[in-house]
C-alpha cells in the first residue's frame, strides 16, 4: 500500500482491552497513511471507547454478540460498505470476522492465517508468535509491510483515550464522590476466577487507603456489582460503581483517580489509556503477553513455577498466583507512589 491517502476499514476485536490495545494500529495507520479514512467494524457496546479514539472516524456497529454467527446482519452490514473501503485489517483470527470485508468485495483484505479462511483473505499471514509475543504487537503488524513486520523491531505507540472534563463533572455530582483524592479498584475480570484476586484483600486494602485519606471507586459492569458490595462494605468513602456507569463514564471516572488497583482486564487497559497510576495483578495470565501499555504501571505478579498456566480456574485448585499475593505488598507500592506524588523522599 503506497504511503497515500486510503479508505481503511479495520475489524475490531470483541473484548474490551483488545479493543484499547487496537488503538495503537489505528495510530500507526494514521501516521503511515496521512489523509486517510479510518473506519472500524466493531461490537456496539464498543462505540463509546472508539469515539474516545482521534483516529477513528467512523464506527461500524455490528449486530453480532460473543459466538453468535449473524449471517444476515454481516451481510446487511457488507452490502453497505460496498465501494467505500480500499483495504481492511481483520484483527481477530476467527472464519466469520473476515466475512464482512470479503462480503463488502473490498480489494485488499489481511489477516492472520487461521479458521481456514483462505479465500476470504488476499494476504494471509503467519503468525510467528515468538516474534509477535504481544496482543498489540499482532495488531499492530497487520497495519505494516509484511517484512517489517516479520522482524518485530517496530514502534508500538501508546492508547491515550480523550476525557470529557463535562461529563466527569456530572458524575462526580451524580454519585456524590467527595472531593477526597480517588482510588480506582477493578475486581472484575471476564476471563475467569485465576485472574481475580481475592475480594476480601480488595475490601483490606480499601479499607487501609480510606484511613490514609482517600475515596475508593469500585467499577466494573452489572456482574461485578456484588464483587463490589463485598468490597465497600461498612465502609465510609468508598463507591460501588459496578453497573451503574456506561463505559464512556468509567473513561472519565478512571482518569480522575490518583491510582487503581486491577487485575488483569478490559478496565486495566482503560485505565493504561487515561494515564492513571497502575496498580496491576496477575495470576494465571502473563504480564509479558497483555501488560498494561503506559509507563506508569507496578505489576505485582508471584511468577509462581505452575505461573502463567492461562486458565480459566486455577487446575492445581489453589490459585496460590493470587491468594499468596498479600495486601501489604501492594499497600505499601500505593503509598510509596503516594509520597512521592506528594513530593516525599521516600529514599530519604
Amino acid at each position: 500500500m503506497a504511503n497515500s491517502a486510503k479508505r481503511i476499514l479495520v475489524v475490531g476485536p470483541s473484548w474490551v482491552g483488545d479493543m484499547v490495545m487496537a488503538q495503537s494500529l489505528f495510530i500507526t495507520l494514521k501516521a503511515r497513511y496521512p489523509g486517510s479514512t479510518l473506519g472500524v467494524v466493531a461490537p456496539a457496546w464498543s462505540k463509546p471507547i472508539l469515539e474516545r479514539m482521534p483516529e477513528v472516524d467512523e464506527v461500524l456497529s455490528l449486530a453480532v454478540g460473543h459466538g453468535e454467527f449473524g449471517l444476515a446482519n454481516r451481510r446487511e452490514l457488507a452490502v453497505r460498505l460496498r465501494g467505500r473501503f480500499d483495504r481492511a485489517i481483520v484483527l481477530p483470527r476467527s472464519w466469520k470476522a473476515a466475512l464482512v470485508p470479503f462480503m463488502a468485495r473490498i480489494p485488499e483484505r489481511i489477516g492472520f492465517l487461521g479458521e481456514h479462511r483462505y479465500g476470504l483473505l488476499k494476504e494471509r499471514r503467519k503468525l510467528d508468535k515468538q516474534v509477535l509475543n504481544q496482543t498489540v504487537k499482532r495488531f499492530v503488524s497487520l497495519g505494516l509491510p509484511l517484512e517489517e513486520a516479520m522482524r518485530g523491531e517496530f514502534a508500538i505507540p501508546t492508547p491515550r483515550l480523550t476525557i470529557d472534563r463535562d461529563n466527569l463533572v456530572n458524575l462526580r455530582l451524580t454519585h456524590a464522590l467527595s472531593s477526597r483524592p480517588a482510588i480506582g479498584m477493578m475486581p472484575g475480570a471476564e476471563y475467569g476466577p485465576a485472574k481475580q484476586w481475592p475480594l476480601g484483600y480488595f475490601h483490606e486494602l480499601a479499607a487501609r487507603l480510606i484511613k490514609d485519606g482517600f475515596e475508593v471507586r469500585v467499577f466494573g459492569g452489572p456482574k461485578d456489582h456484588t464483587a463490589g458490595e463485598n468490597i465497600v462494605k461498612e465502609l465510609p468513602h468508598a463507591h460501588n460503581l459496578c453497573g451503574k456507569t456506561q463505559l464512556a463514564d468509567a473513561v472519565d471516572l478512571l482518569a480522575d483517580c490518583r491510582q487503581v488497583v486491577t487485575n488483569d482486564s478490559g478496565l486495566m487497559h482503560v485505565a493504561a489509556a487515561v494515564g492513571v497510576r497502575i496498580h496491576a495483578l496477575y495470576g494465571s495470565s502473563s504480564p509479558a503477553y497483555t501488560p498494561p501499555l503506559t509507563d506508569n504501571a507496578v505489576i505485582h505478579y508471584l511468577a509462581l513455577s505452575c505461573s502463567p498456566c492461562f486458565k480459566r480456574t486455577c487446575p492445581l485448585g489453589h490459585t496460590n498466583c493470587l491468594n499468596e499475593l498479600e495486601v501489604e505488598q501492594v499497600y505499601r507500592a500505593m503509598r510509596v507512589d503516594s509520597q512521592r506524588a506528594n513530593g516525599v523522599n521516600v529514599n530519604a
